[in-house]
């Protein structure tokens, strides 16, 4: 019994160090899991990190593709309509130097006029220009529509367009009017100059112009 006591108070200590080292092995793992986790967290920010700037790097590359659009749209409008475009002196300074460019030196002056307007309020100039635009599409289907009504005149049974016109516009002047069609009838049958042909299209313009105008 006394040798039992003996050998347990011997044990003590080699009880302590199996306790000891068993707690080392927990503390050590769990430290070694709680640097897993911030190694993968750091793995999953740097991958989120890399993904937000390649977004940016993506949009920025197209917002620079849109603004050298808009700026060659600058360029290619006339005189007249730049005037009605809200631009600066520097803007519209490289918008005169790039229409009197051309080729290498026309893409160069574009990329720099899409730098400039990285750096201006673009809306303004978009609302005129679409204002332009919208105006200029109006002004094509008046054109067609125009070109179609002539055509109509100009054949051989042309009594129902010339009564929708006359009713549509009662200031027509239908003896003037059938003159010129005679007359472009004639041209296109012996093949000379459309002369006629023209002045229909031109008198027809006036007829609308002048009833929308009022």
């Amino acid at each position: 019994h006394l040798s039992r006591l003996k050998c347990g108070k011997n044990s003590l200590p080699l009880l302590s160090q199996i306790y000891a080292i068993i707690s080392n092995f927990i503390i050590f793992m769990k430290i070694k899991m709680m640097n897993k986790d911030q190694e993968l967290d750091f793995l999953a920010d740097d991958e989120q990190q890399d993904e937000i700037i390649w977004v940016s790097k993506s949009e920025i590359k197209r917002d620079a593709e849109a603004l050298k659009k808009f700026g060659a749209k600058l360029v290619a409008l006339t005189p007249n309509n730049l005037e009605k475009i809200p631009l600066d002196e520097k803007l519209a300074d490289a918008i005169a130097l790039a229409q009197r460019s051309q080729r290498g030196a026309l893409r160069r002056q574009l990329q720099y006029i899409g730098k400039l307007l990285r750096n201006t309020d673009v809306e303004p100039l978009q609302e005129a220009l679409d204002k332009l635009e919208n105006k200029h599409n109006q002004q094509q289907a008046v054109f067609h529509r125009l070109e179609h009504l002539r055509d109509q005149l100009l054949e051989s049974d042309n009594n129902t367009a010339l009564s929708q016109l006359i009713a549509q516009y009662p200031d027509l002047d239908i003896q003037h009017l059938r003159n010129l069609i005679r007359g472009a009838q004639k041209e296109q049958a012996t093949q000379k100059s459309p002369k006629f042909y023209r002045e229909i299209f031109q008198y027809l313009k006036t007829l609308i112009n002048g009833k929308n105008e009022r």
